[in-house]
């Protein structure tokens, strides 16, 4: 299932719109939680604040291949920003 929302990024003074695009697939014997699209470490670690804050309401990540694609990829992604996006995008995939 592929799930897309919308946020934004800070380019200097501006505002660039930022798609979250975020897919589940089957795993087979390697699940795993990835975040592509030239992402910082603050962003990169989002899968642990995602992971946590669904373990905080009773929920978990599914054992399945999850690909969380931050696009335009030319676009640096900073910060902790993201975390509800994402969140938001992979209840939706779910």
């Amino acid at each position: 299932m592929v799930a897309r929302l919308v946020t934004w990024a800070f380019d200097g003074a501006e505002a660039r719109r930022v798609d979250v695009q975020v897919q589940i697939t089957d795993a087979g014997a390697n699940p795993y939680f990835s975040i592509v699209g030239l992402a910082d470490k603050a962003v990169a670690e989002s899968r642990e604040r995602v992971r946590s804050a669904f373990a905080a309401i009773g929920l978990s990540v599914p054992a399945k291949r999850v690909l969380v694609n931050l696009a335009p990829a030319d676009l640096p992604k900073e910060g902790s920003h993201y975390d509800a996006p994402i969140a938001v995008a992979l209840l939706t995939a779910m």
